[in-house]
């Protein structure tokens, strides 16, 4: 099976993956430098960095580097301990680059108006696979959105079931108004999305999170919510609240340790029943 292949299989599918590669040799190991070892997510894996104890250890490590998204370098020192290459002292030393593999993330616009048009152009750029939700054919379609991957069009009900979001999933609800944004908050709060933002006030979150809170929704689950979405930049015309709200979710995205003050509101358990 070729890595490359399944690398680009396994990112299609939303599925997570570390890559191992032999980046430096020095003396005699029992492979050779590049070799490379895919550890998918169930354990299961491809290819090899040369067996025994080196590879072992380097799957231990692989599925770290797959729970915190951050790479690992390794080194083996096979002279000093001569199992690491499984009986046979072969006297050399190899480093390896352990590297998590995701899935390209989407982010899901619900919405198609003025600030979902900028924050598309500027999520592309950043990376973000772009797919835009409208319940009016005209603000969901190709023609006003002919970079993104897919628009959908039609009553919110019957779209949600047909989008099959997994964890590598952005959402961003900014619809034409606040009952169609209630509706969309309160499917995406089902769903395994990494990120749920929703443009609006902070009155507007706190009475949208009474709402669910009376309907049962935890408040885990309300904690998701970032809103008012954006980092704290004083944005105000649609070009800077996307750029605002693109590097909250690059923020989101890379595990970045933002500072609270830096960020938008964002209520607490405590703060929903005040």
């Amino acid at each position: 099976m070729d890595i490359y292949e399944e690398i680009a299989r396994l990112r299609k599918q939303g599925r997570k993956a570390a890559l191992a590669t032999i980046i430096q040799v020095q003396g005699s190991i029992p492979s050779y430098e590049t070799s490379k070892l895919l550890v998918r997510e169930d354990g299961s894996m491809v290819g090899t960095v040369g067996g025994g104890c080196v590879e072992a250890e380097v799957w231990a490590v692989a599925q770290d580097v797959m729970r915190e998204e951050k790479p690992r370098r390794l080194h083996f020192n096979l002279n000093a301990q001569p199992e690491y290459d499984n009986g046979l002292v072969c006297g050399g030393s190899l480093d390896i680059f352990i590297e998590p593999i995701l899935a390209i993330p989407t982010l899901y616009l619900f919405g198609g108006g003025h600030i979902s048009l900028a924050v598309e152009q500027v999520a592309r750029l950043a990376g973000f696979d772009p797919v835009v939700i409208d319940d009016r054919p005209a603000f969901a379609n190709r023609e006003r959105f002919p970079h993104a991957v897919a628009t959908w069009a039609g009553p919110w009900d019957e779209i949600f079931p047909q989008l099959g979001l997994n964890d590598f999933a952005y959402i961003l609800i900014a619809t034409r108004g606040h009952k169609a944004d209630l509706t969309c908050l309160r499917w995406a709060l089902t769903t395994p999305a990494r990120f749920i933002g929703m443009v609006g006030s902070r009155r507007k979150l706190i009475e949208f999170t009474k709402i669910l809170a009376s309907e049962g929704v935890p408040s885990n689950q309300l904690e998701r919510i970032h809103s008012p979405v954006g980092l704290d930049i004083g944005a105000l015309t649609p070009e800077e609240i996307a750029v605002a709200t693109v590097a909250e979710m690059i923020a989101v995205r890379r595990h970045a340790n933002c500072s609270v003050s830096s960020l938008a509101y964002k209520p607490k358990a405590a703060h929903l029943t005040s």
